[in-house]
């Protein structure tokens, strides 16, 4: 196990220098010229040349990168180039909104989608079987930024039970806050995690010693709890990983539809005005929130089933 460990913080670690080093070059690859986008119009060439010296700008652009790393080993982000403040410290202002989005949104989803998935199992081609089918498969298939809207539309400005917009202003205002974006946000994974969780126990549910249990005369309900579901839930521990991924991508459109604060929102300006140290500060905590999400959950599957270790 502990090589296991070893193997996956090298792979993370690995991870992390190359999704870093390709957004830095494809962020210098976007056309425009970050100084005339900050200074505006009516900017001298001497105030660009001075931007640029202030920005790194003018050196090759592998000397960039290795000031950037250098930096980085010392804990040092860089500086806001519009209020001169650290990126970590925006960076880390911004943090929590966009962790709590997530959190909320995939721990009702998990809540919801596990018992759907294992109910769903027991009444393989039941008409509450074909049902959940296809309704699980249309909230696959509609975009979370189309459920952001609507659900802004119906619940927000018709019905007008929950707020449009902001983060909050204390603790249970802010989860009314949270409610919307993160129902649009989790919708649909409840689809995808159902569909993976009545796969894996239609799997389970065949193996021996499911069978000697029922010959015990043990309670499905119990069967399903106690054998099979610890069995099951492997996949979609892996999968919850990966999908950290994902809503972090669609936490760009739900701050962004919502007007919440975040990590998303900052990125999008960021990219806007061609920011490049807070793109890059926002972009290098994200993907360090990916990589410990994915790492974390392959950590748990190898614990839960020693096969999977074997495997490498």
């Amino acid at each position: 196990m502990w090589f296991y460990f070893f193997q996956r913080i090298v792979l993370a670690v690995a991870i992390i220098v190359i999704a870093v080093t390709l957004l830095f070059l494809m962020i210098h690859a976007v056309p425009g010229d970050p100084a005339a986008i900050l200074l505006g119009p009516r900017a001298t060439p001497e105030m660009k040349a001075q931007l640029h010296q202030q920005m790194g700008l003018d050196k090759p652009l592998v000397v960039q990168i290795a000031i950037f790393y250098g930096g980085l080993l010392q804990g040092n982000l860089g500086y806001d180039v519009f209020s001169q403040r650290p990126v970590a410290d925006i960076v880390f202002e911004q943090l929590p909104y966009t962790v709590e989005l997530i959190l909320v949104s995939i721990s009702w989803a998990v809540a919801v989608a596990v018992p759907l998935g294992c109910y769903s199992a027991m009444r393989r081609n039941s008409l509450i079987d074909q049902m959940v089918g296809v309704v699980t498969v249309a909230t696959i298939a509609i975009p979370s930024f189309v459920k952001a809207v609507y659900a802004l539309l119906i619940f927000a400005v018709t019905l007008r039970w929950l707020p449009a917009i902001g983060a909050g202003n204390s603790f249970w205002d802010e989860l009314i806050h949270l409610i919307l974006p993160g129902f649009a946000m989790g919708f649909g994974w409840v689809g995808y995690i159902s569909r993976l969780v009545r796969a894996s126990m239609l799997e389970v549910m065949g193996e021996n010693h499911i069978r000697m249990a029922r010959s015990f005369g043990i309670s499905e309900w119990r069967i399903v709890a106690r054998y099979a579901l610890p069995l099951a839930i492997l996949p979609t521990v892996t999968i919850l990983g990966i999908g950290i991924a994902s809503l972090l991508s669609s936490a760009v459109f739900i701050e962004v539809v919502f007007a919440r604060p975040g990590i998303g929102a900052l990125i999008v300006d960021a990219v806007n005005t061609r920011n490049y140290p807070i793109v890059m500060g926002t972009v290098l905590v994200t993907t360090f929130l990916v990589v410990v999400a994915t790492t974390l959950s392959d950590l748990v599957a190898a614990a839960l089933d020693p096969r999977t270790r074997e495997n490498l």
